[in-house]
């Protein structure tokens, strides 16, 4: 059970009226013995509607009329992305689907020679993006995929000096009112300047690829990019248009962004020492800022407020299912393999 909580938060997540929640709060929180996922979860109309729209070559493709981009699987990559980590996060499903299976390998079918995940901006290295989809292949069950590895060893390699990471072009002033420099066809991808400081932003997504995997979560290096990501909860990043602090508490769930909530889900799940006391600071900042109806806002940005819609409301019940995970992870609740659980 959850400890150190002024307002329960089960009652109200299992009246939502979403099956899918329900399950896992009866799963994750009660510790309730469930039918089989597949049965359950995977079968509901609301994880369909997404399965239909599945391409033939496993992609999915933005609805409407297709636009130009460069590279010109860049939409479909997007799309992907955006899919797949509802299947994955939210809806939990694994390899053993056939639609995902289909997915990976379109994720994978872009992967470059040297294993990251380009088109994202254009031709050039995004560190953020192959780590945070990579990280969604080791929850499905990708772990061991050659494929996978030389992702995650690419991922080492483009460290900054200091231990974390960045996006290369950040790193090298390019004029942010100039993307056509760098994102059209000709353009080479830019090597990092290693010696300019992590995000905290950035590292942030780079690290779910690392915390999911069993192996990786503890080496020494990762342990490290760890430490260094707690050691700036509620810090301005050094980098771009999410420097602000206030970044840090704008949630979501599926995971997209860092965010207060998804680096402490990182954090916990690689749990490294020397983070006692940021990450109980952390957690006391959400349990102090839970709400009377028991659950938690989808946003206590000042720069981002989010109108109370239902799509909103809906989002905020899965926010407060991830804030509970963790929360029970820290009180010393089921180590579960978050946000899986399912024994490979």
């Amino acid at each position: 059970m959850l400890r150190n909580l002024l307002h329960d938060p089960i009652r109200p997540l299992l009246a939502a009226g979403d099956q899918a929640l329900a399950y896992f709060v009866r799963r994750d929180l009660c510790d309730e013995q469930v039918e089989p996922i597949e049965d359950a979860v995977w079968a509901l109309p609301e994880a369909h509607r997404l399965l239909r729209r599945q391409r033939d070559d496993g992609s999915w493709t933005r609805p409407g009329k297709p636009r130009e981009s460069w590279p010109p699987h860049r939409d479909a990559l997007v799309e992907t992305w955006k899919v797949l980590r509802v299947l994955v996060q939210q809806y939990e499903m694994d390899r053993s689907h056939e639609a995902i299976a289909r997915a990976a390998e379109a994720v994978l079918g872009w992967q470059t020679a040297a294993g990251d995940i380009r088109g994202f901006i254009g031709n050039q290295y995004a560190t953020y993006y192959t780590g945070a989809l990579l990280g969604l292949l080791v929850d499905a069950g990708y772990e061991a995929d050659p494929r996978v590895e030389r992702g995650l060893r690419w991922l080492l390699a483009m460290r900054q000096d200091d231990g974390g990471w960045s996006i290369p072009v950040l790193t090298r002033d390019v004029p942010a009112n100039d993307p056509v420099a760098f994102t059209s066809p000709d353009a080479q991808p830019l090597e990092p300047d290693r010696t300019r400081p992590f995000s905290h932003h950035w590292t942030g997504m780079v690290l779910r690829a690392f915390a999911a995997h069993p192996r990786y979560r503890r080496a020494r290096e990762i342990q490290h990019a760890a430490r260094l990501l707690a050691s700036r909860f509620f810090a301005e990043d050094a980098y771009g248009s999410y420097r602000e602090a206030d970044h840090w508490l704008r949630f979501q769930f599926p995971y997209w962004w860092n965010q207060l909530v998804a680096a402490l889900d990182v954090v916990t799940r690689i749990d490294p020492p020397g983070v006692a006391e940021a990450v109980a600071g952390a957690a006391a900042w959400l349990r102090d800022h839970q709400l009377e109806s028991g659950l938690w806002r989808v946003s206590y940005s000042r720069r981002h407020r989010t109108a109370e819609t239902e799509r909103a409301r809906a989002e905020g019940r899965w926010v407060s299912l991830a804030v509970c995970r963790v929360l029970r992870r820290l009180d010393g609740g089921p180590r579960r393999r978050s946000p899986l659980t399912r024994s490979r």
